[in-house]
């Protein structure tokens, strides 16, 4: 590194008085001051900082060439503004190369949305970098209006207003509290996204915080021709609003627990369809939570695939406040599905009934597809030994060979698990002949749907993965016509 010093100084929401004691004392100490400006506007973070600057300093105005309207540069706004912050790096190198401490002042925090984070990242190699934090924003939205966005283990997440509509609702619908940034001429979107995530009325509009011309509105009362670019929308959180309402009386309290079957939406039961449309929350594992369409009110609970039991509490913490819920889980519920996690903790919440509501099967699919080869005794075993020791697994497979059962395989594998297909394949082959009709199905019922039937001595266990479910037949187990199937009796 050679030169001189960039320094880039956050200025705050717009109240100078905001201004950090050490943002004060670098201006003061800059040989160079640069700051942006809009096309035909004078520079905000002019303004901000004009009180502290040198009597000698030399100032660079950075005079972006378009925002977000039309150019005729030949490589739209993308090449024009790339254009701009080649001639700006030149610049800024120009002072930096004859020694001088050059400070770029940005409004509120450098780093957060803040254009000047592009020199930052152009000129933090090849010379000595210091960044000056501000007060962003939304700090200064949130004392202006006295919302909270989130509290104790609630999830904050920031959006910007120019995501896609679809997107931006989903979003909000899946978080506890929100701040929404760059409105202007996206505003009219994200009132229908906060809409259509039924979090309007959880939304607080505030325009230049900090400033003279501060306002603060609920978002449903503001005109969207009068929103500039210098505001933004904070969502509280619905949790801290339902933990301060009274529990209504509702005799009882009720959590459903339901199966979405193994993927198609036409595999869906009526029964579950019409639970879905009456509940306010849903809750489940990531992608069984994304398969419920959103809808105004809805608000959906994604989270890990291995965190069960505490989603179990969620959801019944949720119903026991007198919410309407429901707990998701694909295929059926009741098969290695979360109808047993909630029933572990189920006690702690007495007052709460927890009714299950029946799905497809994933065995139900796999064995309809393949013909009928479960169509007479059949056991079903995960390989997963995630909750339970690999030798009890051992010991119930030999058990069922033993018994001459047709096996449903769950969870054979997954990407920290490689071997255990391998390890069931020897332990069967222990007991049933090498030509037992093996059906392996996977994705059943989406668009990549594949199902290969094959024998248990010629099962490749690298071609089973976690989306896999695999049918061991029994003795009798027949293929005829390319149909798998199990006769009823047994001769």
């Amino acid at each position: 590194m050679s030169g001189g010093r960039f320094t880039v100084v956050g200025l705050g929401p717009g109240d100078p008085d905001l201004l950090t004691l050490k943002a004060v004392r670098v201006i003061g100490e800059a040989d160079v001051v640069a700051y942006h400006a809009g096309v035909s506007r004078s520079s905000h973070a002019r303004r901000i900082a004009d009180a502290y600057l040198p009597e000698a300093v030399v100032e660079e105005e950075l005079r972006y060439p378009v925002t977000t309207g039309t150019t005729d540069h030949p490589g739209g706004y993308a090449g024009a503004m790339a254009d701009f912050y080649d001639e700006t790096e030149q610049r800024l190198r120009t002072h930096l190369d004859a020694g001088r401490h050059v400070v770029l002042v940005s409004e509120g925090d450098p780093l957060f949305y803040g254009s000047s984070m592009y020199m930052h990242d152009r000129l933090r190699e090849a010379y000595p970098t210091d960044v000056v934090p501000g007060i962003p924003a939304f700090a200064a939205a949130e004392a202006a209006s006295g919302v909270a966005m989130v509290r104790q283990s609630d999830v904050l997440t920031v959006l910007p207003g120019t995501l896609p509509e679809p997107e931006l609702a989903r979003r909000l619908a899946d978080t506890d509290g929100a701040l929404i940034m760059k409105l202007g001429r996206t505003f009219p979107a994200v009132v229908r996204a906060l809409e259509a995530a039924g979090r309007l009325d959880d939304a607080v509009y505030v325009e230049r915080a900090s400033q003279d011309e501060e306002r603060v509105l609920p978002v449903r009362d503001v005109d969207p021709a009068s929103v500039p670019y210098f505001s933004l929308v904070l969502v509280r959180s619905r949790h801290e609003a339902a933990a301060a309402t009274p529990v209504p009386d509702r005799a009882p309290a009720e959590l459903l627990v339901v199966g979405l079957g193994p993927g198609p939406n036409r595999w869906l039961t009526g029964e579950v369809a019409e639970a879905l449309a009456g509940v306010d929350h849903v809750v489940g594992y990531g992608p069984y939570v994304e398969r419920v369409p959103q809808r105004p009110g809805l608000q959906r609970h994604a989270s890990g695939n291995t965190v069960e039991v505490d989603r179990a509490r969620f959801a019944l913490d949720l119903a026991r406040r007198g919410e309407r819920v429901a707990v998701v889980s694909g295929g059926d519920a009741g098969v290695f599905g979360m109808a047993a996690a909630v029933f572990e903790v189920a006690d702690e919440f007495p007052e709460v009934e927890v009714r299950v509501l029946p799905g497809v099967s994933a065995v139900q699919a796999v064995a309809a597809r393949a013909g009928a080869p479960v169509g007479a005794d059949f056991a079903v075993l995960s390989l997963s030994d995630r909750l339970k020791p690999w030798s009890v697994v051992e010991r119930r497979l030999r058990a069922v060979a033993e018994a001459d059962l047709v096996l449903a395989i769950y969870n054979p594998a997954s990407r920290s698990r490689t071997e255990q297909v391998g390890e069931a394949q020897k332990i069967l082959l222990e007991h049933r002949s090498a030509d037992t009709v093996v059906v392996v199905g996977r994705d059943v019922g989406r668009a990549e749907e594949s199902l290969h039937v094959t024998t248990l001595a010629e099962l490749d266990p690298a071609s089973v993965d976690m989306k896999c479910l695999l049918i061991v037949g029994a003795s009798a187990t027949r293929v005829t016509g390319g149909r798998v199937w199990t006769p009823r009796s047994v001769t």
